[in-house]
């Protein structure tokens, strides 16, 4: 999964989310354990790793591990919900891991966090989006993340 450097630094919940999501893609493509992904993290945290284009000790510790175990818990209910929402002959499955695991964390957020805002969730991981895609995908994303959150935060957004 690469990035591509665009943007200012992050705040740290959006490099919490950043983080999570290539904690889920590392566990939707190595297979890898939630809480040996979350161990990792905190260790190049605590060590002041990252890369020079993402400083990942500026991620809300708490906050990524929130993301990466509500999306594990919550992963079958929200996977059926986005394959609602693609496109005839689409299933979650066949979508680009990065593109499944922006929609996974940001479906967590809208059911499991009401505390933050819908159009923050969906501003945010648009952006987020864009941080690895130049195409349609952040268009896609947002499309699919609008009638999501129109279905689980009715009344949050104008129509």
């Amino acid at each position: 999964m690469t990035r591509t450097s665009k943007s200012k630094p992050p705040t740290a919940r959006r490099a919490a989310r950043i983080s999570a999501v290539q904690a889920l893609y590392q566990m939707d493509i190595a297979k890898a354990d939630a809480n040996v992904v979350i161990r990792q993290f905190e260790t190049v945290v605590e060590e002041g790793g990252g890369d020079e284009d993402f400083a990942i000790e500026a991620a809300d510790k708490t906050f990524f591990a929130e993301l990466v175990r509500g999306v594990v818990r919550l992963q079958r209910t929200i996977d059926q919900e986005v394959d609602k929402q693609l496109a005839d002959g689409w299933r979650l499955a066949r979508v680009d891991s990065t593109v499944r695991q922006i929609l996974r964390a940001a479906l967590y957020e809208l059911i499991d966090r009401p505390d933050v805002p819908a159009k923050v969730v969906i501003n945010e991981y648009v952006d987020l989006s864009k941080e690895f895609f130049d195409q349609e995908e952040p268009r896609v994303i947002n499309g699919v993340l609008d009638q999501l959150a129109k279905k689980h935060r009715p009344g949050e957004l104008s129509n």
